[in-house]
């Protein structure tokens, strides 16, 4: 029997618009359930996916092996602020209920704008527990993109009436080609 996709997975997953030939960074990416939904709309591109503990990475790999052998992931055990690699390399960065965006702004984005590529794009992601929890969500995060220097593209909310969803699209400002 499939497992059933949590719904935040999906969504977020719907709102990056993937193209099929960009280079991706998952922060938080746990056991792996968001890049097995965007490995088979990768043609060229490819998704590197991060995540603080080994034990989510192991799983993540054994739910992801296949996608592992064609080239299209990546999995690191390491923290957004440790990893290393070709700077400004990706072109969207997301993350779905991760809170070091809240809790560590400032070193949090400071990781991504070294690792975003020129006019590439940040998407976060967040589930509250309730409508008011996602105002007060939002207006934190809000604050902090702010703070350090990222300019808020757009705010994705989504059904209200069923989920308190949302995302925030942002890019450093001053991060262009």
């Amino acid at each position: 029997m499939a497992q059933k996709i949590p719904e935040r997975l999906s969504w977020a997953v719907e709102q990056l618009k993937i193209a099929g030939d960009e280079r991706l960074l998952e922060i938080g990416c746990g056991r792996g359930v968001a890049v097995s939904l965007i490995c088979p709309l990768l043609t060229s591109g490819t998704i590197t996916a991060i995540d603080r503990s080994a034990i989510a990475i192991d799983a993540a790999l054994l739910r992801n092996e296949d996608h592992v052998v064609a080239g299209k992931v990546s999995f690191r055990h390491t923290a957004l602020e440790d990893m290393t690699g070709p700077a400004r390399s990706f072109d969207k960065i997301f993350a779905i209920n991760v809170n070091l965006f809240w809790l560590d702004a400032a070193r949090g984005l400071d990781a991504v704008t070294k690792l975003l590529a020129p006019d590439g794009t940040l998407f976060l992601f967040s589930e509250p527990l309730s409508l008011a929890g996602r105002k007060q969500a939002e207006a934190k995060l809000l604050a902090n993109l702010e703070a350090n220097r990222f300019q808020v593209l757009e705010v994705i909310e989504a059904d209200a009436s069923r989920s308190s969803l949302f995302g925030v699209v942002a890019r450093p400002i001053g991060n262009s080609a």
